[in-house]
């Protein structure tokens, strides 16, 4: 469900970036402010990497059940379809809004589009390969990267002798046993963060942070006792995420006010610091978050437990303890198949919409509001009636069948 809750928090983030006064988001209002910034940076230290740990989660019960191979096929045809499909499709949309909003640009969509596929290669930017003066990824930079850990996830585990990774896991597994030990983690997402830099383009975290999230998912995944030390130190987990990320702020914008300043990239020793302990804080924010949405309670009936979502998230494993007929359970499934296309639609369909609102004359408030209300049903609107009802909608939005 936790899955759920972020992709629809989105909606609400991204539309806070049109009246952002930092960000470069595709449509802006004539009229910005400054708070979306602190606003933004609490929910970016967590939310994306919530998704990566999420899903590696996911693939390591889904690599159990498929083998490797069986894997990186599901993975090619539930992310690879999709992203191939809304490249092509709908992800040029928001590049010729945002060009559209210059009053000397009248390039038509159709004459448009040759020019946002003008794209060359470049290897050294892996995996974002393709590159063009308007081609992009878009929001599907998630989809890129997630489809290509588990890509490389699939032959690792192949030829990872199988009884050294089991005596690993489990001296991990004995460590964590101690209070505090579960936060070391921490320790090398924060130095990839002070030292490979922060990027902008991806929620304000390195691609190869996110590759540790997902590792850390997948090996959280292989054994309860990981499960268990996350609970107990639940409590001090997110206090320590809550003071490094207020550690790490005033840093960020002492530097971004500096002439020519960049506190995500800058190699000087106030942003490397404060790099680094907003990285710390990423991860210590998610064992605090991940173990206190699974502290053990006795479930009520129809509930569906936060430690069961987890553990079954990617998976198609329904859980114990909930009766498939249960209202709650129909909901969630019909949340949880949703999350994909909702995804892949919302950033789109908010762009039109916020590209056409920022031209009121009306309070911020109302505006974001309007952006948000009309986001949320033309979404789910379209999933409904554009992308679940028929086999081969389904399919290119990588819903299982």
């Amino acid at each position: 469900m936790i899955r759920v809750l972020v992709v629809v928090g989105l909606i609400f983030f991204h539309s806070a970036l049109v009246f952002d006064a930092r960000d470069d988001y595709y449509v802006k209002n004539p009229e910005t402010t400054e708070v979306t910034t602190i606003i933004a940076g609490l929910a970016v230290v967590w939310a994306m990497p919530v998704l990566f740990l999420i899903s590696g989660l996911g693939s390591r019960h889904s690599l159990r059940r498929r083998g490797p191979g069986g894997f990186a096929a599901e993975r090619l045809l539930r992310l690879g379809v999709p992203l191939v499909f809304a490249t092509l499709t709908i992800i040029p949309v928001p590049q010729w809004l945002r060009l559209r909003a210059d009053p000397g640009y009248h390039e038509s969509y159709p004459d448009f589009l040759p020019r946002f596929f003008a794209v060359r290669l470049d290897p050294a930017e892996f995996p974002f390969v393709l590159q063009g003066e308007h081609f992009e990824t878009g929001h599907l930079w998630f989809v890129v990267l997630l489809l290509a850990f588990s890509l490389l996830l699939a032959p690792l585990v192949r030829l990872f002798p199988r009884d050294r990774g089991r005596r690993l896991v489990d001296r991990l597994a004995t460590a964590v046993r101690r209070r505090g030990v579960i936060l070391l983690p921490a320790i090398p997402v924060s130095a990839i963060s002070a030292l490979a830099g922060l990027e902008e383009s991806y929620a304000g975290w390195s691609r190869w942070a996110y590759l540790l999230f997902f590792l850390y998912g997948f090996v959280l995944a292989s054994d309860e006792r990981f499960r268990t030390a996350m609970r107990r130190d639940a409590i001090p987990a997110a206090v320590a995420g809550l003071v490094l990320f207020l550690g790490a702020m005033p840093g960020f914008l002492i530097t971004s006010e500096a002439p020519g300043g960049d506190p995500l990239t800058d190699l000087t020793p106030l942003a490397i610091g404060s790099r680094a302990l907003y990285g710390a804080a990423g991860w210590c924010f998610l064992a605090g978050i991940l173990g206190l949405l699974d502290r053990r309670r006795a479930p009520a009936p129809g509930w569906y437990s936060a430690g069961d979502s987890l553990r079954n998230a990617e998976s198609g494993s329904p859980g114990n303890g909930t009766p498939p007929s249960t209202p709650s359970r129909r909901v969630y499934a019909y949340l949880a198949a949703a999350v994909l296309p909702v995804y892949i639609l919302h950033q789109p369909i908010l762009v039109a919409v916020a590209y056409g609102v920022v031209r009121w004359d009306a309070p911020m408030g109302v505006k974001y509001t309007a952006i948000v209300t009309a986001t949320l049903i033309l979404t789910l609107a379209a999933y409904d009636l554009l992308v679940r009802r028929t086999r081969v909608t389904r399919f290119l939005f990588g819903i299982r069948s």
